[in-house]
């Protein structure tokens, strides 16, 4: 597992590769979130992420510990950049290695789920209307919620 909060950009293809050379791997399973030049409505020149340090580290490495324990994770990378963003640039990568791509997909968004609800960081969008934070969605509540409960399917 590799847990990393970070300014600098990432190679999501470097990163990928990094998992490869283990034999029982089938799936490789990714997500990378980008910075959007619009947000309810709003155009969005930046966005500005900030977090708790440690406490951020902590937490993405509990959500990846659930993952390992409900699916088959060979490997797993997740990468949050925090700082000022413009759009189209890169925020999160979440990579999942497993031998069947049912528990890569599900652990891969499995993750980003819950980084989205439980991960301590912040986002502040420079607006034409000025600087505003970003509330928490309903939507990724209910995304997280999805999955208390629920068993993993068989692969």
């Amino acid at each position: 597992m590799a847990i990393r909060v970070q300014r600098e950009d990432f190679d999501a293809g470097a990163e990928i590769r990094a998992l490869g050379g283990n034999p029982k791997i089938g799936a490789v399973a990714s997500f990378i979130g980008l910075v959007r030049d619009e947000n309810d409505g709003s155009a969005v020149a930046a966005m500005t992420l900030e977090h708790y340090p440690g406490m951020t580290e902590k937490a993405l490495a509990g959500i990846v510990a659930q993952a390992e324990s409900r699916w088959e994770v060979l490997g797993c990378t997740v990468i949050h950049r925090y700082g000022e963003l413009k759009p189209a640039d890169q925020i999160v990568l979440v990579v999942v290695a497993s031998g069947h791509r049912g528990d890569a997909f599900a652990a891969c968004e499995f993750i980003m789920d819950y980084l989205k609800t439980q991960a301590p960081f912040w986002k502040k969008e420079q607006t034409p209307q000025g600087a505003r934070w970003v509330e928490a969605r309903g939507t990724d509540d209910r995304a997280a919620e999805r999955w208390r409960g629920k068993e993993p399917d068989a692969a």
